[in-house]
């Protein structure tokens, strides 16, 4: 579990990141730290790893205060994924992947058969692994961001707009496919995005901000669907233009799902057929 406790960040120029800020993470759980830009989210995910620390308040891991941990051991044992991948361009895709495990004390050999096998995890074919991230493709790119950030089993896994950098079809499938990752493997995953249809198909808890790490609401996506808590909340998400309000059309080839404008939105699956 990760708690909040009253965190603040100020940066030295004055500007107030995060105010006042608490939150319980729970565990083995995916919580998407949602808002527009400046609203204090990524400062948010990189305090946990001591990327950034707080002005003001406590953040801790397991009822252990980040403060006192050794920064450099703390990072090596949380997964971190980013925009674009942050992948080394000299160095091969079972490098990259190998690199933490390796600054480990982790023989060569074993770093690359763990490699091996985190590329197969994250649905990468064995044939990748001596290319360099020039050669791949941005979604692969990512898939190697992902597997490098599971290379040392952590707990925690922190994600911060991953799929922001590719189009919107690669970013479909790897949202999916980090929905089976985690049903798999059940990381503590904190995943911080701009989007709020990514965070409500990602998230078992949500947490929507407001400008400076305010919190407009938290809940899981139902709640938070079903009771927007104020005009903000209900613009953000959608549901006071009726993006969200769905309805079933009867045509010849089926029922379908459309939303308030008639846009066609899915389709009806019938439960018994399915089981």
């Amino acid at each position: 579990m990760i708690e909040f406790r009253s965190v603040t960040k100020q940066f030295p120029d004055g500007t107030v990141a995060v105010d006042d800020f608490s939150l319980i993470i729970p565990s083995h759980k995916t919580t998407v730290l949602v808002g527009s830009s400046g609203s204090g989210k990524t400062t948010i995910l990189r305090m946990i790893n001591r990327m950034i620390d707080p002005t003001h308040g406590s953040i801790l891991i397991d009822d252990r205060d980040v403060a006192g941990l050794n920064p450099v051991a703390l990072r090596r044992s949380i997964g971190y994924v980013m925009q674009n991948s942050g992948l080394l361009p000299h160095r091969t895709v079972a490098q990259n992947i190998a690199t933490v495990p390796r600054l480990r004390g982790v023989r060569r050999a074993s770093a690359r058969s763990q490699a091996l096998e985190l590329m197969q995890t994250v649905g990468l074919d064995a044939e990748l692994a001596d290319r360099y991230p020039s050669q791949l493709s941005g979604g692969q790119q990512q898939r190697v961001g992902v597997a490098r950030g599971l290379a040392v089993d952590p707990n925690i896994l922190l994600m911060d707009e991953p799929f922001g950098a590719v189009d919107p079809l690669v970013r479909a499938e790897l949202q999916h496919e980090l929905l089976r990752l985690q049903g798999e493997l059940g990381k503590t995953v904190v995943f911080v995005t701009h989007d709020v249809d990514e965070a409500l198909l990602l998230g078992d808890q949500i947490v929507i901000f407001r400008r400076g790490g305010v919190v407009a609401q938290k809940g899981t996506p139902a709640e938070i669907l079903a009771s927007p808590a104020d005009e903000f909340v209900a613009s953000f998400v959608g549901a006071d233009r009726g993006k969200r309000a769905l309805h079933v059309e009867h045509t010849r080839g089926g029922d379908i799902v459309v939303d308030s404008d008639g846009n066609a939105a899915g389709v009806l699956a019938d439960e018994n057929a399915a089981s």
